[in-house]
């Protein structure tokens, strides 16, 4: 186990730490920081309860408001200043960049960081690099969809240039449902970490094939890749995302394929320090860009990267942000599982109200199992089948080979159903 960091306590500041990010949280304790929080604290922006006892201080902010947020971080600064400022969710990657340049603190280039939220901007420079993308249009009103269209053809598929979670990510055949996709986008009053989804939309080529992420990290100027993630996702026209299993198999030739390229999305898009999460198509093992975060994954994936490679993502991403030595951190350890992997639940379409999951019980007395999870209270509204909102919990397990994970994952799956 890593000791604390010796005293004095190095002082960071993690902005919105949901997802992933809350692990941020976690790991920061363990290793001694002293940790401060900003966040806006309500709505879908609230920390949870476990996770308070980890804070040192916790600063209520509109975190949507960059100005404000700069005036309080600034202030905070001032009076004891900050080791590093940390994103805890995808949409503050560029707010924290920002703030962190202003500051003088260890950050991505702001000058590029446009180019990881947006997802016309991504495609733009990736190909730029003279990279694979799918084809693709921006729309910036319903008027711009049928030029879209014309350019892209389909099956495409539609999404926000500027969301997460597979958030309104829809599958369309026909210049009909591709109107329905748009027009839903446009009139989804949900908001999500506060934000509406106005602005433009993305059409493209829909690309066939396997779903994968690379998980890695950017350390001293070098791309370093860790694992590559299998992604099983559930039934079109969504994609949501239900089942993960590290390593996924890939031949040799197209492993090379897929680190090279990569690395050069990273150096494309200005990835220079800290992990990231790149999902990717597979036609014919060629890669083609989905879309890349410099970030840490969702859904559990750093948990599996470390049992599978002993490479802890979250401690890369605190000694990247705070300039100290990874090895130092505990970044590196053994390996403690051969293959691990998460498999996720929704509710069958048609079903609004969470009772309970049976099954689960048995599951967490497996000796495979390693985490069980709910998300969602008995009696809550449970959302359409449509995005990360539906997802009502988790089981993390482990197996001895990525065939033996893909068994279980569908067994699990079997086993378990709606009370």
């Amino acid at each position: 186990m890593t000791e604390p960091l010796p005293r004095p306590r190095i002082r960071i500041l993690v902005v919105e730490p949901m997802s992933s990010g809350s692990q941020l949280l976690v790991e920061a304790r363990a290793l001694g920081f002293e940790l401060v929080v900003a966040s806006y604290d309500r709505d879908d922006r609230r920390i949870a309860e476990p996770l308070r006892e980890h804070i040192d201080e916790l600063v209520v902010v509109d975190t949507n408001d960059e100005s404000a947020l700069y005036d309080t971080v600034a202030e905070l600064h001032r009076e004891r200043p900050f080791a590093g400022l940390v994103p805890g969710f995808e949409f503050y990657v560029g707010t924290v960049a920002r703030l962190a340049d202003r500051l003088g603190l260890p950050g991505l280039p702001v000058a590029g960081v446009e180019a990881l939220r947006d997802k016309a901007v991504m495609r733009d420079r990736t190909r730029a690099a003279g990279l694979r993308v799918p084809r693709y249009a921006e729309a910036a009103d319903a008027a711009g969809l049928d030029a879209a269209a014309a350019r892209v053809g389909f099956p495409a598929v539609l999404k926000p240039t500027r969301s997460a979670g597979s958030v309104h990510v829809t599958r369309v055949e026909t210049p009909e449902e591709l109107r329905r996709a748009y027009d839903w986008i446009r009139t989804d009053p949900r908001t999500d970490m506060g934000r509406g989804l106005e602005g433009p939309v993305l059409l493209e080529e829909y690309v066939a094939g396997p779903e994968v992420s690379v998980e890695g990290y950017v350390l001293d100027g070098q791309v370093v890749i860790v694992s590559v993630t299998s992604k099983l996702l559930g039934a079109e026209p969504y994609f949501v995302e239900l089942g993960m299993i590290v390593q996924h198999e890939l031949e040799p030739p197209v492993r090379a394929a897929v680190e090279a390229y990569v690395t050069d999305v990273c150096r494309a898009l200005g990835v220079t320090l800290g992990p990231f999460h790149c999902e990717l198509r597979l036609p014919d093992g060629d890669p083609v860009l989905i879309e890349i975060g410099a970030r840490l994954a969702g859904h559990c994936i750093p948990q599996l990267v470390e049992l599978v490679t002993g490479v802890s993502l979250t401690r890369v991403m605190l000694a990247s942000y705070a300039a100290l030595d990874p090895a130092e951190l505990g970044v590196f350890s053994a390996p403690r599982a051969k293959c691990a992997a998460v498999r996720c639940f929704s509710a069958a379409s048609g079903v609004r109200s969470f009772n309970g999951l049976v099954g689960l019980d048995e599951l967490a007395a497996s000796d495979d199992v390693l985490e069980v999870s709910l998300y969602y209270e008995r009696g809550a509204e449970v959302p359409p089948a449509e995005d990360f909102r539906c997802l009502l919990g988790h089981v993390i397990f482990q197996a001895e080979s990525y065939a033996g994970a893909l068994s279980r994952w569908n067994a699990i799956g079997d086993s378990v159903r709606l009370a």
